[in-house]
């Protein structure tokens, strides 16, 4: 099928075309190859920003505030809401996005709720390609949210240039803090309903944990490496309301000093290769494991050797091995 009407579409800024693209590639992984080379080159201009936390946390009341401070600075903002799967429709579980209701029909906002699909990481396996199309389209702001926060579900790193997480008061995210994934991909953390009991103590928790990281790895780590660890990011925190939209003005100049950080440091460089090698890993293993799961169906050597594992001849490691060398027969 021809797409190119769609993407010449896209690039000029319609959002049925954005949204009718979406919708290929969240279905169509060779479609998805098609649209994406066609509009590559128009994308790399957007700043993406990754929002987690756990539920609970006021991921969705945080977007919608977080997107009227950009709207009012006049930019175009893309979300991206990556929902649970409906176990009956395999669609977005929470797509009707009530909380951001109000921005539907504004030009200057796209929304676009996605089911992970099972999809481990906390994103789903087009949301890569959701990311440029809507970069093409000509969002300043993409504004990325995951299913949820925990220690498989760290993956928006890969994808956000700055990445958010959200706590909030007496939901025991002490936990949730700790945990090496999160401690590792966060850029700010963000203490949300700052009116509760407790958003200063949660503040002085995750300071005490970040305190509690940076001394670990200096004092584990050989001299050598502490210079290099020197021009590291240090995650900021700050205290908001989304209801209200208080400190929201500071998050913005957290946000803006972690993006100029990334340029002045270089660390953007390293980013985009990082982010491209991992891209192309993913989509090598989708490649690789249909073309394997297209042999295992149609090649009558592998059931001899299916039946030899059953008798415990063959272990599956070596069953593994022989479907290789299958594999990359000529």
């Amino acid at each position: 099928m021809d797409y190119s009407d769609l993407t010449k579409s896209l690039i000029k800024g319609n959002t049925r075309a954005a949204a009718r693209l979406i919708t290929i590639v969240e279905n169509d992984i060779e479609a998805a190859e098609e649209i994406i080379n066609s509009i590559y080159q128009y994308t790399g201009k957007a700043y993406i920003l990754g929002v987690t936390g756990s539920p609970g946390s006021g991921k969705s009341t945080f977007i919608s505030t977080l997107t009227k401070s950009y709207i009012d600075l006049g930019k175009k903002v893309g979300i991206i809401c990556v929902d649970p799967t409906s176990p009956l429709t395999g669609g977005a579980l929470l797509g009707d996005r009530i909380r951001m209701k109000q921005y539907f029909s504004l030009d200057n906002v796209f929304i676009r709720s996605m089911a992970n699909r099972g999809q481990l990481g906390g994103l789903a396996r087009a949301t890569e390609d959701v990311i440029k199309i809507l970069d093409a389209y000509g969002c300043d702001i993409i504004i990325v949210e995951t299913v949820g926060v925990g220690q498989s579900e760290v993956d928006i790193f890969k994808s956000a240039h700055t990445v958010v997480v959200l706590v909030v008061p007496g939901l025991g995210d002490e936990i949730q803090a700790i945990k090496a994934g999160i401690m590792e991909i966060t850029d700010v953390f963000v203490v949300n309903k700052m009116d509760l009991p407790g958003a200063d103590k949660k503040v002085a928790d995750i300071m005490q944990m970040l305190e509690f990281k940076k001394s670990y790895k200096y004092e584990s780590e050989d001299i050598s490496d502490k210079f290099a660890k020197i021009n590291q990011w240090t995650p900021e925190i700050t205290k908001v309301n989304s209801k209200t939209g208080e400190n929201f003005d500071k998050l913005l100049k957290l946000i803006n000093k972690h993006k100029t950080f990334l340029q002045d440091s270089g660390v953007i460089s390293n980013y985009m290769k990082n982010r491209i090698k991992s891209e192309t890993i993913q989509i090598l293993k989708y490649k690789l494991t249909k073309k394997a799961e297209e042999l295992i169906n149609s090649n009558n050597k592998i059931e001899e050797f299916i039946e030899k594992a059953i008798k415990k001849s063959l272990d599956p490691y070596s069953l593994a091995g022989e479907i290789l060398k299958l594999f990359f027969e000529k």
